[in-house]
């Protein structure tokens, strides 16, 4: 027990140092892009946007920094015998393996169940202070359990739009009300349609009837019916789907109800899915390029060529990770199930690593 708590105490604090150092380099980095976009902000902000972007930063680079803390606490023991010498008094080389494998599953764990929500919050953050800044505005939809909302701007004011339900491309929405404010918020006008099709540059509604909610008017005795109407908009279909946010920006206890809502509302969610399903695949992953370091690295240095063989590992948690990604894209568009997508690699590199690893020391 006094061993393996050895060996977890001393990977984390490797994880820790190496976490630290990609943590300052990338911010510096990022200070260094963000001073040339935003020339004219006081420095003061640019840092603020700088520390915004961290965690996320960090959060995509975690398998990387898993591989190299592994590489670096085995090639470590090696040097120093330490191995040799667990293996003389009797222990598996396999055994030496469970405190290193459980701290990098507790901080998968950890990752996914609170790092998680800070890295959303701070990446939603983020895309809403350099949007203002860029003058791209707030996002213009919200999705609710009674349907989704829209919002549109003129010079004559603003237009609110609810819908009951809308096709997964967003192009047609079904049972539309558009509801005008002027510019000092006095509603102005009531339309509700059986569909509302966006075209370019305006809405083509059908089955319409309007309603004028000016002061002194009885709207309902004015009231029109009007079996099709062009509404003028500068909403495109790209604007409306970008307003939905990455499912980074998401955090990982909100995705499955976030999910039902764009499914009742009609949309796909199955970007969100594949998201959600691999960061709950996440602690899995980080497990196994734990083993993987440690196939290659866990011989003694004099028996092995220590830089080929940190190479290989290295290089073969790079191909393990972007297997992983290509596999999220494969499951987002739809080319393979969202399971699939996301279980496959985790699973495959595991099996992969323990193949290795019994080849290695039993084979």
């Amino acid at each position: 027990m006094i061993l393996h708590y050895y060996f977890a105490r001393k990977f984390f604090w490797i994880f820790m140092a190496i976490t630290m150092v990609f943590v300052i380099l990338l911010a510096l980095i990022d200070l260094v892009d963000e001073l040339q976009d935003f020339p004219n902000l006081p420095f003061g902000d640019v840092l603020e946007i700088v520390l915004l972007n961290i965690p996320h930063a960090n959060y995509e680079i975690l398998p990387l920094v898993m591989i190299l803390a592994a590489v670096a606490l085995f090639l470590r023991l090696a040097r120093s015998s330490e191995l040799v010498v667990v293996r003389a008094a009797g222990r598996s080389a396999l055994r030496s393996l469970l405190a290193p494998v459980t701290v990098a599953a507790v901080i998968g764990i950890l990752a996914i169940t609170l790092f998680n929500p800070i890295v959303a919050a701070a990446s939603k953050r983020y895309n809403d202070v350099v949007s203002g800044h860029l003058g791209g505005g707030t996002s213009v939809l919200a999705i609710a359990s009674e349907g989704l909302w829209l919002r549109q701007g003129s010079p004559d004011g603003q237009t609110v739009i609810h819908a009951v339900r809308a096709s997964s491309d967003v192009s047609t929405l079904f049972g539309a009300t558009f509801i005008s404010f002027s510019r000092d918020g006095q509603p102005l006008e009531r339309i509700i349609a059986e569909t509302a099709r966006l075209t370019q540059g305006e809405w083509q509604l059908t089955e319409a009837k309007v309603w004028n909610l000016s002061q002194g008017v009885n709207s309902e005795a004015e009231a029109q019916v009007k079996p099709s109407l062009a509404i003028p908009s500068a909403l495109t279909q790209d604007r409306i789907i970008d307003s939905f946010g990455k499912p980074e920006y998401i955090a990982l206890w909100d995705l499955p109800r976030f999910i039902n809502q764009l499914e009742e509302a009609g949309f796909s969610a199955r970007r969100y899915s594949v998201w959600f399903q691999m960061e709950l695949a996440r602690p899995l992953f980080l497990v196994a390029l734990v083993m993987v370091a440690a196939a290659f690295t866990m011989r003694h240095s004099r028996l092995s060529n220590t830089g080929l063989s940190v190479l290989i590992a290295v290089m073969l948690g790079f191909t393990l990770h972007y297997i992983r990604n290509f596999a999220q894209i494969l499951g987002e568009n739809g080319q393979i199930p969202i399971y699939l997508a996301a279980w496959a690699p985790p699973v495959a590199s595991f099996l992969l690593a323990v193949g290795i690893l019994l080849h290695m020391e039993d084979g």
